[in-house]
């Protein structure tokens, strides 16, 4: 086991997964203590890489991409300081630091994870119900339902509309956006049939954020909504569509070993048969031919 433990929090790993707890520390991210402590398992790490500096070094992790629904939500755009993947280390931990990237290296190459990326996420995301209130609104879920509660910050021609209940089942996508210099920053819900050109100061489906010390915990409530949503890259719905026919060819009982020259030959029409019914995809049907052909 390797273990490197900091103010900014402990890192610990076992060989089979990474456990993540954020340090106490006033330093800590008010985001990093909210998410507490996170498990990792090894398949959802893509590499590990330790930055020296004179006073104090850097752990970063890198996972796979797809893997986690909060690294999705927010694009990348999480400040040093809110990023649970990243650990601060004291200049006497340094060869500690060290020992633990060599350890998690070593393993990824043992198991061979895959450096590609996810089709489902590896992560569950914050639990639910989450509340956080930030900007112009406080938003609550509970798993199934989105809630924004209007403030006296809220833009008049907003708040008109009156508190906002979104369902799950709704929403298309979810986006987060620091605030940037002058330019505000946003939590932005995408409903089905409904989309919107609108600036956020105005979107009544949208949290506009000032920059203040609460708007990264909005990067947490799009986590949990994208945790939920269909996984961006999972199988297209066709090939979803085409799984019971796949279960179909491979319910089809085996020719046995022994069967002889007119089995394989009757295995070829009922292959055939299930092609032409549209039973089987022509890449399946492909396939289940070549097979059948190296036995005869």
């Amino acid at each position: 086991m390797a273990e490197i433990i900091q103010r900014d929090g402990t890192w610990t790993f076992d060989g089979e997964t990474l456990r993540l707890v954020p340090g106490r520390d006033k330093a800590v991210s008010l985001l990093r203590k909210t998410l507490g402590e996170l498990t990792l398992p090894l398949a959802a790490l893509a590499g590990i890489a330790f930055e020296q500096g004179k006073k104090s070094g850097r752990l970063r992790l890198r996972l796979r991409d797809g893997a986690d629904p909060l690294l999705q939500a927010t694009g990348g755009k999480l400040a040093d300081a809110s990023d649970p993947y990243q650990l601060t280390v004291e200049s006497d931990r340094y060869g500690v630091a060290e020992y633990v990237v060599d350890e998690v290296r070593n393993a990824l190459l043992l198991e061979q994870v895959p450096a590609k990326g996810c089709e489902s996420y590896l992560l569950p995301g914050p639990s639910v119900p989450l509340q956080v209130a930030a900007g112009d609104a406080t938003v609550s879920f509970d798993g199934e339902n989105v809630r924004l509660e209007w403030n006296w910050k809220t833009e008049e021609a907003k708040a008109a509309s009156g508190t906002r209940s979104i369902a799950l089942a709704d929403v298309a996508a979810v986006e987060w956006q620091p605030a940037i210099g002058l330019e505000n920053g946003y939590l932005r819900f995408t409903v089905k049939n409904s989309p919107t050109k609108a600036p956020p100061k105005y979107d009544p489906n949208s949290v506009e954020l000032w920059g203040f010390k609460k708007d990264p915990l909005m990067a947490l409530v799009a986590a949990a909504v994208q945790a939920r949503l269909p996984h961006p890259a999972a199988p297209a719905k066709a090939l979803a569509q085409d799984a019971p026919a796949a279960e179909a060819a491979a319910a089809l009982p085996a020719a046995p070993a022994e069967d002889g020259h007119d089995a394989l030959l009757r295995r070829l029409r009922e292959l055939g048969e299930l092609h032409r019914s549209g039973i089987l995809t022509d890449e399946e049907f492909a396939a289940a031919k070549q097979a059948v052909l190296k036995r005869m």
